[in-house]
């Protein structure tokens, strides 16, 4: 699966602009004076500003090099604060899923991931830097019942339960290492914070066996 466009709201465009340009180093194109379209790699994220609705909280990771976890965490340094855990940098690992990731914030809060994926080959040679954030690799969705809303998306899209996790009703994906659909049960706490899910509009497009699906999610 491949996320080619997710779209998410702000309510302060110029500081989350700011952020992913000047910060984290990706290309961003000013659409119009209430949206921007963010490059990263392979995807795109759009970002719409609402000043009228309260400030979402979205999850999104992004696929970088298998080879450059560590990598990702020095060039991270001087530039965004990092989630430790006992004044030590926290590197999940997800065994079953062989990949590891780091995660930290925007100026929105919405809560981002470096993931590197050992079942990818995509290894890099040149030092880290922002060309190495390959795509979007995972959207987190909110569901009262997130099992039986991918039981729907797949049924409706021909999408298919990731492999690699033990689906149920409360964390379900669909996709695969390339890109993923994360859905959660409503008030989970988004791993590794304390930080309740909450659902979030969002316009997601992806493709998936060569085909285009466009899905909506409205709170």
């Amino acid at each position: 699966m491949i996320l080619k466009q997710i779209e998410i709201r702000t309510t302060n465009l110029n500081d989350i602009a700011n952020f992913y340009q000047s910060i984290l180093k990706l290309p961003v194109e000013k659409i119009d004076k209430n949206s921007i379209n963010v490059s990263i790699g392979e995807s795109s994220l759009k970002i719409i500003e609402d000043k009228h609705k309260s400030k979402p909280i979205y999850h999104i990771a992004f696929n970088i090099p298998r080879n450059k976890l560590q990598e990702a965490i020095n060039w991270s340094m001087n530039r965004i604060q990092l989630i430790k855990k006992e004044n030590e940098v926290l590197i999940s690992d997800f065994e079953s899923w062989n990949a590891n990731s780091v995660y930290f914030f925007d100026t929105d809060k919405n809560l981002l991931e470096f993931i590197a994926r050992q079942d990818l080959k995509n290894e890099e040679l040149n030092e880290f830097n922002s060309n190495q954030i390959l795509n979007i690799s995972e959207i987190g969705i909110v569901k009262n019942e997130p099992y039986v809303y991918g039981e729907e998306l797949i049924q409706k899209y021909n999408l298919n339960l990731f492999e690699k996790n033990k689906n149920n009703e409360v964390f379900t994906a669909l996709g695969d290492d390339n890109g993923l659909l994360i859905i959660v049960k409503n008030r989970r706490n988004w791993f590794p914070t304390e930080i309740p899910a909450e659902s979030n509009w969002t316009n997601i497009t992806l493709i998936e066996s060569g085909k285009e699906v466009k899905i909506e999610i409205r709170e």
